[in-house]
Parts: C-alpha cells; sequence; structure tokens
C-alpha cells in the first residue's frame, strides 16, 4: 500500500512540474447564463424557439468550441435529461443562440428546462410546455 501511495505521489509531483500552473490558470470553465426561455416562457410542443445565453467572459480559446441542448424537467433534484433526443447539438456556442423546436410528443408540464453543454452544463429557469399549438397544424 506504501507503495501505491509513494508512486502515486511521484506521478502527481511529475505532472504538476511538466504542467506550469499557467497552463492550469488557462483551464477556465465557462459557464453561460441562459437569457431565454425564461421562467414566464410558454413553449407549446410542435413549436420553434431561440434559446439564448449570456456571451459575457466567453474565454478566447472556447470560440470554436460546439454545443448541446437537451431538454429536461426538475423534479426533487434531479433534471431528468432527455439524452437521446437533443433540442440541437453541433452549433458553435460563440453564437449567443440555437433555433430548435420542441417536439411533437411533449408532454405538457410546468418544470421543463433546457441545458446548454460546451465547456460546462448550463440549466435555463424552469418554464412551462403546453400542448400542440392548434394553429401550428
Amino acid at each position: 500500500m506504501l507503495s501505491f501511495v509513494a508512486l502515486f505521489s511521484a506521478f502527481f509531483f511529475a505532472v504538476a512540474i511538466a504542467y506550469p500552473m499557467t497552463k492550469l490558470q488557462e483551464l477556465i470553465v465557462w459557464s453561460p447564463t441562459i437569457t431565454s426561455p425564461t421562467s414566464s416562457t410558454n413553449w407549446c410542443a410542435g413549436t420553434p424557439l431561440n434559446v439564448t445565453w449570456d456571451m459575457m467572459g466567453m474565454p478566447e480559446d472556447g470560440k470554436n468550441s460546439t454545443g448541446l441542448l437537451l431538454l429536461g424537467h426538475q423534479t426533487q433534484d434531479s433534471e431528468n435529461l432527455d439524452i437521446h433526443h437533443p433540442l440541437a447539438n453541433g452549433f458553435p456556442l460563440s453564437r449567443g443562440w440555437v433555433f430548435c423546436t420542441m417536439p411533437n410528443d411533449t408532454a405538457p408540464r410546468s418544470d421543463y428546462i433546457v441545458v446548454l453543454f460546451g465547456d460546462s452544463g448550463n440549466a435555463s429557469p424552469r418554464f412551462n410546455v403546453s400542448g400542440p399549438d392548434p394553429a401550428a397544424q
């Protein structure tokens, strides 16, 4: 056991020397605030919506990053993300928005969220999704 601790300590020390602190300081996680949808949003199943986020503080090396947008619903501290059916993926985070459509079969509820992944995962406020818009059919 002692040899494992010594080996791990030597490895960690070698990595710390080989990877200067200035490089570690560059590894900044950017977590943009989602600005739309908001808590007052009512998104109808089957209709489009422009999801937006605040671009302030985006690191220079993140400007080529692509994003993933997932739908979830908040219950008892769980986001219940639908990882198998992304709302959007492969879009540039540097754009600050992505246009997507709520799936037609989305059940009405008032605790939906969207989560933006790229440099970090960030959840929107809870919002409402109602049944399909009769005017859109």
